[in-house]
């Protein structure tokens, strides 16, 4: 795959555009050659073909294919030790959700209070994500939301729960995955989730540890769209 930069505007083909200050490190850090071809995303999540003169002067070829999943899904996953759920954005990226939702949960690990301050750093581990896996759309992260809150988002709903009994897969359409901490979700969130017209599924006959759990899921669930 070509190397890939990108661009916090919308763009269009036929253009010659300058890189900013942190893709203009990106860059040099790849030593990109002048004249080499590479490929720009836009925040439009647009893709293109494009030649890279100098970080000055970056022709824009073509737009070329788009490798957005089919299907939206978006991952609400417990809050965990905090290494563990950066490697769960990395992998979620990758494996190309439209969004993730910090869930605080009943048996969530650790504080809310260790999370501040990281929020320029987990939106880097999704723009490398981005880069590396050829996407073309930055999932966006949002805000640290409450497990009552967030059972009461519109669409269809999916609880990944090992003790849930093994049944039919639902067909794939959008939807938001919960995925618990390590203990799981409590009676009360179990009940809550039922409640609001969640559907239950499990991954298997053995427990997984929660970030597993998540890139699992969220793979499972992209593999009936026919998007991995």
């Amino acid at each position: 795959m070509k190397h890939r930069f990108f661009v916090p505007d919308r763009v269009e083909a036929g253009v010659t555009i300058a890189l900013d200050s942190d893709e203009r490190n990106h860059a040099r850090v790849l030593r990109v050659r002048e004249g080499e071809e590479v490929e720009l995303f836009d925040a439009g999540g647009k893709n293109y073909l494009a030649r890279f003169d100098s970080p000055d002067s970056i022709a824009i070829l073509r737009e070329t294919e788009n490798r957005e999943p089919r299907t939206e899904n978006h991952l609400a996953m417990s809050i965990i030790q905090v290494e563990k759920f950066e490697l769960v954005l990395q992998k979620a990226t990758e494996l190309g959700v439209a969004s993730i939702v910090p869930l605080m949960t009943d048996r969530m690990e650790g504080r809310i209070e260790r999370l501040r301050g990281k929020e320029d750093r987990w939106k880097k581990i999704v723009l490398e994500a981005v880069k590396q896996s050829g996407r073309s759309k930055i999932p966006a992260i949002e805000s640290p939301t409450k497990f009552d809150e967030a059972i009461k988002r519109v669409g269809r709903k999916i609880i990944f729960d090992a003790d849930t009994p093994s049944g039919t897969q639902q067909p794939s359409t959008r939807a938001t995955l919960f995925i618990g901490p390590e203990g799981g979700f409590t009676e009360r969130e179990l009940e809550l989730a039922r409640t609001s017209g969640a559907s239950f599924e499990r991954l298997g006959p053995r427990r997984l540890r929660a970030e597993t759990a998540a890139i699992v899921a969220v793979a499972l669930v992209a593999a009936r769209s026919g998007d991995i």
